[in-house]
């Protein structure tokens, strides 16, 4: 973790109003890269059924997106920690940014060759690069401002996050959803179904090309203030130490917790448009009701803000409990209801989402000082649920119902409220 020097406060000090690194200005930048790494990751939502409908993907086989795009979490997040370590957190986000980039082109040979594994490929490009800016940004924003207030502090930066995850929904849905022609894949083959795939994936490629040059620009700018932190020291420690913070049972409990609650946000994030799709819910095509998974993300856009005042006075264990127990309710209000009901109680589970994330790492990392930077690390890992729950979701639901697999999500957040109870303390 960067600390200026004679930031760190020792164990039992009173927690200071003074920035723990004195970068003004900084911040703005930071809230660019959870703008672009959220947005970036929600539009995975909108490719899934594209992805699915263009192949003829089961539910499984559709949720291979999310896998190959989070499991860069478990692979890219403890050696991403050490590069940023050596790079420092200004040329760590560069280097993020730039990995984005190259993942991003790589459409254009996924597009060209229209083979589903291609594009598995593209998207594990992209997330490395996505991995590398969150290892940044998650700590940084942590110390650009007094220690206090770090759980309100993270929140509202999540908000950016947020804005991010419900803007480039309707944006991409318009684009790659409306695309979607009269025919589909499954009634064609041969040298028609492969002349239809390559015209319906170049669109998916123009999408990511406008963002590999938005993303050009904003390495740019980042790097010119590449010199901003000054006095930046990291802690060097080996992977074993790294680890070893999972013996902590507030740290090894949260990072379990970030584990489930990406697994739960992202398994029902990704085939909300095909659950509302369903006769018995919207009875809608997916190109028309595409852009209401962006409603899904609002919610926690709107809840980040709320909850970044509510957590200067609430407990943030007790609050994080709370709405995890909201999350719940609504899923089952959804998953025993039909109709407009059930379609919009699961939509605001994304407002019972919004403070977990922030509030789950604020808490887990409480007094970890310089080895803040190494938890970020297996944080980052633990977002690899996003990698295993979908997967564990969509093959529920091709077993079963997309309403009955929902109990999936459910069982994730009574776990995550357990952990508020059990972190509602100070470390």
């Amino acid at each position: 973790m960067a600390m200026a020097p004679g930031a760190a406060t020792a164990a039992g000090d009173r927690l200071s109003d003074a920035p723990q690194v004195d970068a003004p200005g900084l911040n703005y930048f930071v809230f660019a890269l959870f703008f672009i790494f959220g947005g970036i990751t929600s539009l995975n939502d909108v490719i899934i059924p594209k992805l699915k409908e263009l192949f003829t993907l089961n539910f499984f086989e559709a949720s291979l997106v999310q896998f190959c795009f989070f499991i860069a979490y478990a692979v890219v997040g403890i050696p991403g920690a050490r590069l940023v370590k050596k790079l420092g957190y200004m040329r760590g986000a560069v280097a993020g940014l730039v990995t984005m980039m190259a993942g991003c082109l790589l459409f254009i040979p996924a597009s060209q060759t229209a083979l589903f594994p291609m594009f598995l490929f593209a998207y594990f490009i992209l997330a490395t690069g996505v991995v590398l800016v969150q290892i940044v940004a998650n700590p940084l924003i942590s110390l650009l401002g007094p220690e206090r207030t770090t759980h309100s502090r993270l929140t509202f930066a999540q908000a950016f996050n947020s804005a991010g995850t419900t803007l480039f929904p309707i944006v991409g849905a318009g684009i790659i959803l409306g695309s979607i022609a009269n025919v589909s894949a499954d009634q064609l083959s041969g040298e028609a179904l492969q002349a239809y795939r390559q015209t319906e994936s170049a669109i998916i490629t123009s999408t990511y090309l406008g963002l590999a040059a938005a993303l050009a620009l904003v390495a740019g700018a980042v790097w010119m203030f590449r010199n901003r932190l000054k006095g930046e020291k990291h802690e060097q420690t080996s992977l074993a130490d790294g680890l070893a913070l999972l013996k902590r049972p507030r740290f090894g409990y949260g990072a379990a917790s970030i584990f489930l609650y990406v697994g739960a946000e992202v398994a029902i994030g990704s085939f909300i448009i095909n659950y509302l799709a369903q006769k018995e819910i919207l009875g809608q095509p997916e190109s028309v009701i595409g852009w209401m998974v962006s409603i899904y993300w609002f919610g926690a856009l709107v809840g980040r803000f709320i909850g970044s005042a509510v957590l200067r006075f609430v407990s943030p264990g007790l609050t994080l409990a709370a709405v995890a127990a909201g999350a719940i309710t609504l899923i089952l209000i959804s998953a025993n209801t039909t109709g407009v009901l059930a379609g919009y109680s699961l939509i605001a589970v994304g407002l019972m989402n919004a403070i977990m994330f922030p509030t789950i790492f604020s808490l887990a990392c409480e007094k970890l000082g310089p080895k803040a930077a190494d938890g970020s690390g297996i944080i980052n890992v633990a977002i690899c649920g996003g990698a295993i729950i979908p997967p564990m979701y969509g093959a529920l639901a091709d077993a079963t119902s997309l309403a009955f697999a929902l109990v999936l999500p459910a069982a994730c957040y009574a776990i995550i409220a357990g952990f508020g109870v059990f972190a509602r303390k100070p470390a």
